[in-house]
């Protein structure tokens, strides 16, 4: 009889245990005192096969001709939008302000929010690698797809394409970056999880981006969420060309916000491993730098043509 209130007291206690056992990354799991799961034990679909991120071998890519460019409607929008501190990374709600169609998608994707991920040192921070190649920080513009908008019935129902996330590396360059500057500064506002503010100048989603024209060169594979549950329903665009932003611009996401109420730990190296690509094929919207828009004997035959009439003149 002895044993009852033990038990009792145990199985009144696992709850708790379990809420405390939430994910986390591995500079959080390494914590003292720290019972957060790290990657390696994140559970959901996290273990399957489909996952991301991954390391992108640009020869290997192969070119799909599908791949044309992006119709970008809303994203030119001003506002001052809403930041949020979630705990893993700073979030900066679209609140279905802007859509992206086109670039090889089955549909229209309705945008929900961004994100990043960084690190204190500038070749850790992003989770997708290009010829194993890390840069300072990634964003993710996670959009869902619109029902009702798929080219086709079968398209409408495959579940691998439900999310669209548009991704772009960022690396430190040697002037500010004013587009961004209403979001770095928002930092300062939400330090601590389940913080909220509103940017004090409007900016659009165009500010934060490269220059428009540049975004026709870009990556395409299908994979995973890089958080729990791993949901394997996202087709991944990855950009060619990067984001600059100033190394003091980088530096205060990890100085400003903290991973705990208590701000002890800075929110660093939010960085999913990286995962097995599989027999998973990388496509390319075309070969970089490629400049000729014809094929290269389709060329070269009226030049030979002219050279070898002049020749025998």
């Amino acid at each position: 009889m002895r044993l009852l209130p033990v038990l009792l007291v145990l199985v009144a206690a696992r709850p708790s245990a379990c809420a405390e056992s939430h994910w986390c990354y591995e500079i959080q799991a390494k914590h003292p005192n720290s019972a957060c799961l790290g990657p390696s034990q994140w559970g959901g679909n996290c273990q399957k096969s489909r996952q991301s991120p991954i390391n992108i071998v640009t020869p290997e890519a192969q070119i799909d001709p599908s791949l044309g460019s992006f119709s970008f409607s809303g994203y030119d929008k001003k506002r001052k939008w809403k930041v949020q501190n979630n705990g893993h990374s700073v979030m900066v709600l679209l609140e279905d302000e802007a859509s992206v169609t086109g670039g090889g998608l089955a549909a229209q994707y309705r945008a929900k929010q961004l994100h990043l991920h960084w690190s204190e040192r500038l070749d850790e921070g992003s989770e997708h690698t290009l010829n194993g190649v890390r840069y300072a920080m990634e964003m993710h513009i996670v959009h869902e797809k619109v029902k009702g908008t798929s080219r086709n019935e079968k398209q409408a129902q495959d579940p691998k394409d439900e999310i669209a996330v548009l991704a772009f590396f960022v690396e430190a360059g040697s002037e500010e970056n004013h587009g961004f500057q209403p979001l770095v500064e928002a930092l300062s506002y939400v330090p601590r999880p389940n913080m909220n503010t509103t940017m004090n100048d409007s900016i659009s989603l165009f500010d934060l981006l490269p220059k428009k024209e540049t975004l026709r060169h870009y990556f395409r594979y299908l994979g995973s969420l890089t958080t729990p549950g791993c949901d394997e329903k996202v087709v991944w665009t990855v950009f060619q060309e990067h984001i600059k932003l100033h190394k003091e611009q980088i530096a205060a996401f990890s100085k400003k916000l903290y991973y705990d109420s208590e701000q002890k730990l800075k929110m660093t190296d939010n960085v999913r491993p990286l995962q097995r690509q599989g027999q998973r094929l990388v496509y390319k919207s075309r070969a970089p730098g490629q400049l000729l828009p014809l094929p290269l004997p389709t060329l070269l035959v009226p030049t030979l043509t002219c050279l070898l009439a002049g020749f025998l003149a």
